[in-house]
């Protein structure tokens, strides 16, 4: 089969995907994006039935649910959302750990992620649906000196506008965040004369069912263009090479080029073994209503890089279904907005009574009666009325016109329609009534209210949030591969700075590594909802200050009052908080980044010696030579002692030798004697002598 009988299966078989995607969600997105246009589209309102009901009448619009929705954008936008990352078994690389979180806060800061979260929640909260993208581009796409193997790439995170007319996953993909889809539909709008420009044929449109147009009385022309991503599952092999230092490195066949090859020959790595593997990959199509403009093949990352935000999602009956903070408020509003303009138009029918007379009356003074309103006459004047015989017949105005009421009812349902709309919207109007003489208990319990009411909508998109991360650190591994290549990090402060990337290094056992390789980091992702980083700095200030007097310790004291400078915002304090810092890093407070570090290391050697530090030197070495003195002496006294006590053992060895030969000669002297006396025939035994 051709390549072009092969783009014609494909464009046939998502075309067939995506209006049988079109047509189950339809009506679910038809309803979001009506909810989208009831808060923010002028005249949206009154579209539909009610509107022709109410044609050449007032149609007044007090739309109290827009001023709902900005205040839940705002608490959002007062309480970003940040990412991190942490390794998966529990491990403490902080090194790798904090290059990803760098590099991700540089690709946000870089591309302006902010405006893309901030479309994709207001989306999200008026009508239910938002979504944005993750684009790998060219970090210059204008450089024309770079070669094409030297333009480097990088990650965008871009807006998408009318998500929910305009972004499709497939009918079985049921997770929130869409790991598990296997297809994504984008539709983007551009001009006839743009897409003649960029794909050179006649423009024939993506068929898209979801939209609205009443009340816009003029509408761009456009055709529609998708962006088709499907995931396969792709055969491939993986080689690896083994260098003279033992050391182990892998490469998919598919991204291993022959100078990638001839690059790992000259560094001393030889190819060891290889295997068939199955992995998993995102093929992307660009795709008019009859062709496929352009087959972009195989993408970075194995995600699709769709990430979709939801205000309020469900599943029932097996179609995916979310609303908004419109959708339950919106009958209400439309009630609210009927009364006030049948009120209106009551009012306006009659404001006040009317004289009414016959016409020979008003004959010659109806312009005086017409501009009593203007020249506020002090008397007006009618014609009187004879009868047929002459005489004149008394007769004033034949009666008043009457002013239509008002329904009891009426007034009873615009009461019933404010408590519905407060109930509904949640009541928000009480974070304004906050005097200043409330307790901080009641305080905060207001304020939790008011959390309550768009918690839902933060969370989910702190879901979002993780989602695009995961995406993120998926297609970084693939895209920010090349060695000694700089990139630019943002700290959690927003202070940036640069990292090489696969950077030679020896570790702690002493062999070979490579530091700052994004592709070994195998990281889960945390989502931290806190306050803006002004509102961060603002209430850190207040909490050290309300720290400082309750420490006594002065090296604590020093600590708190440098942190709280460190945190101090406006004009002209940069040069005071770099000062501080530096005593922070002297002392040992915060901890210095890798340039801080080399910095303080060569002010250390270059340092002179401090004098005073010079005498407590001298004076230590001074004490320990006496104390060493002292020790010899002790010692000296010990062994004098020692000596004295050796000697005395010798007399006493001595003195009891002696007694030993003399009394070993008493025994020899008795023992001549006995024998003598047994020679000599016994002398009696009191004259023998006594041996004592």
């Amino acid at each position: 089969m051709s390549k072009e009988s092969k783009l014609a299966e494909v464009h046939t078989r998502a075309m067939f995907e995506f209006n049988r995607i079109q047509s189950a969600y339809r009506y679910e997105r038809l309803q979001c994006l009506k909810d989208r246009r009831f808060y923010s589209v002028a005249g949206a309102q009154w579209e539909g039935d009610l509107g022709a009901q109410y044609t050449n009448k007032p149609r007044f619009e007090i739309n109290k649910i827009h001023l709902a929705v900005i205040r839940i954008i705002n608490q959002y936008r007062n309480n970003r959302i940040t990412a991190t990352f942490v390794p998966k078994d529990g491990s403490k690389d902080e090194k790798l750990t904090d290059l990803c979180c760098g590099l991700y806060r540089a690709d946000e800061q870089r591309s302006n992620a902010i405006e893309a979260y901030d479309n994709a929640f207001e989306e999200a909260v008026g009508g239910g649906f938002g979504a944005f993208r993750l684009r790998v581009d060219y970090e210059n796409e204008y450089d024309f000196e770079a070669e094409d193997d030297e333009r480097k790439k990088v990650i965008n995170i871009e807006p998408i506008y009318d998500a929910d007319s305009c972004v499709f996953f497939d009918i079985d993909a049921r997770r929130q965040d869409k790991s598990d889809a296997k297809s994504c539909y984008v539709l983007t709008g551009m001009s006839h004369e743009k897409f003649e420009e960029i794909y050179e044929q006649k423009p024939s449109t993506w068929q898209k069912f979801v939209h609205q147009h009443e009340h816009d009385w003029l509408t761009p022309m456009v055709v529609y263009v998708a962006e088709y991503y499907q995931v396969e599952i792709v055969n491939d092999k993986l080689i690896s090479f083994k260098g003279a230092d033992g050391e182990y490195v892998k490469y998919l066949e598919s991204d291993l080029d022959e100078d990638m090859r001839a690059q790992l020959v000259a560094t001393g790595f030889a190819q060891v073994k290889e295997r068939k593997i199955k992995r998993r990959a995102v093929h992307k199509y660009l795709m008019s209503g009859d062709s496929i403009l352009e087959d972009c093949g195989y993408i970075a990352g194995t995600q699709i890089p769709i990430i979709p935000v939801y205000g309020k999602r469900w599943v029932v009956d097996n179609v995916e279904r979310c609303m908004g903070h419109v959708r339950l408020s919106a009958d209400m509003q439309r009630l609210k907005n009927m009364q006030t303009s049948h009120l209106a138009e009551l009012s306006n029918l009659s404001p006040r009574q009317k004289p009414v007379f016959y016409p020979e009356q008003m004959v010659g003074h109806a312009d005086m009666w017409a501009n009593d309103n203007v020249s506020d006459f002090p008397y007006l004047l009618i014609n009187p009325i004879y009868d047929q015989n002459g005489q004149l017949i008394p007769q004033g105005m034949v009666g008043m016109t009457q002013p239509p009421a008002i329904p009891p009812a009426m007034a009873a349902l615009l009461q019933i329609t404010d408590g519905d709309m407060r109930e509904l919207l949640g009541a928000q109007d009480q974070g304004e009534q906050m005097r200043a003489n409330l307790s901080g208990v009641a305080v905060e319990l207001i304020q939790q209210r008011l959390d309550g009411q768009s918690y839902i909508y933060i969370s989910n998109f702190a879901k979002a949030i993780e989602r695009c991360a995961t995406v993120w650190l998926d297609i970084a591994k693939s895209v920010y591969v090349e060695p000694g290549r700089k990139l630019k990090t943002v700290n959690e402060a927003g202070e940036p700075s640069s990292v090489t990337l696969k950077t030679p290094t020896i570790d702690e056992t002493g062999e070979f590594d490579t530091e700052n390789d994004i592709t070994r980091a195998d990281f889960e992702v945390n989502v931290d909802i806190g306050a803006s980083s002004s509102s961060k700095k603002s209430a850190t200030v207040k909490h050290l200050m309300n720290m400082l007097p309750v420490s006594q310790d002065l090296e604590t004291q020093q600590v708190l009052s440098s942190m709280i400078m460190l945190n101090v915002e406006g004009e002209g304090v940069g040069e005071v908080r770099d000062y501080f810092r530096q005593k922070l890093l002297k002392i040992g407070a915060v901890k210095p980044t890798p340039e801080e570090a080399q910095i303080l290391q060569q002010q250390q050697q270059n340092q002179p010696p401090d004098p005073n530090a010079e005498f407590l030197k001298s004076s230590a070495a001074e004490a320990e030579a006496n104390a060493a003195k002292a020790r010899a002496d002790t010692a000296k006294i010990i062994a004098d002692s020692e000596l004295i006590h050796a000697k005395t053992m010798e007399v006493l060895s001595g003195i009891d030798l002696k007694r030993a030969e003399h009394g070993l000669n008493l025994l020899k002297t008795q023992s001549e004697i006995e024998s003598k006396q047994q020679a000599l025939g016994a002398l009696p035994e009191h004259n023998l002598p006594q041996v004592q």
